[in-house]
């Protein structure tokens, strides 16, 4: 059976994680990228959405979260984006979720920090 893999990459979402007050009041926009391994078991060789992931769906179940409850830990916000998705697309036999912080209160200069979960283990 054949197998692929979906890269959803910068998805952008503004929200208020972290673990300073200032970053729940002020807010932030957050980067997400989604690598989604994928069985489609025969929905390719049919041509067939139903045993696939629909990527807009998939979008909106991370911006849901993403813009959701406020988490202290961006690792905790990657791994409920990735048992989500897991949870909701069969399909999905392994996600990679990466989120980057942009405006991480860290005493220097940066381009941003990322951290990745993968699900399952």
């Amino acid at each position: 059976m054949p197998r692929y893999t979906i890269h959803m990459k910068n998805c952008a979402f503004f929200a208020r994680h972290g673990v300073l007050d200032e970053e729940e009041r002020l807010g932030q926009r957050f980067y997400v990228d989604a690598l989604l391994e994928v069985d489609p078991g025969q929905a390719l060789e049919e041509d067939s959405i139903a045993g696939t992931v629909d990527y807009g769906v998939a979008f909106s179940e991370i911006e849901k979260i993403i813009t959701g409850k406020r988490r202290f830990l961006i690792e905790a916000l990657a791994l409920e984006v990735a048992k989500t998705l897991c949870g909701r697309f069969k399909a999905i036999t392994r996600a990679e979720i990466t989120i980057r912080k942009p405006n991480a209160p860290v005493p220097g200069v940066l381009d941003h920090v990322e951290v990745t979960v993968v699900w399952p283990q």
